[in-house]
């Protein structure tokens, strides 16, 4: 995972805690969106669980890939999404300071 632009498809993975509650989404601006989410500033699932740590993302070139992924991920079981954050994140850091550098 690498330092992200301001503009750029991405599908991320939001939590409450390890092993809690998961949220999946799509954004072409994850700074901005990690941002709202940190804050509650939409009043949506995430924030209802207080999902404000980004524990997963991946970039894509075009929107339409970054939406067939959060299909692809949001259609897989728990079991896969705690698999796909913890083989590149197993302590469930937040990774929102990765992404603001």
């Amino acid at each position: 995972m690498t330092k992200q632009s301001h503009k750029q498809p991405t599908i991320y993975i939001l939590s409450n805690k390890k092993d809690g509650v998961l949220y999946t989404g799509v954004t072409s601006n994850i700074l901005q969106r990690a941002s709202q989410h940190k804050n509650k500033i939409i009043s949506n699932f995430p924030s209802k669980y207080n999902c404000t740590n980004l524990v997963y993302y991946e970039t894509y070139d075009d929107m339409e890939n970054a939406i067939a992924r959060e299909k692809q991920i949001k259609a897989g079981s728990r079991k896969k999404k705690i698999e796909l954050i913890e083989k590149s994140n197993p302590d469930w850091r937040d990774l929102y300071d990765q992404i603001i550098q």
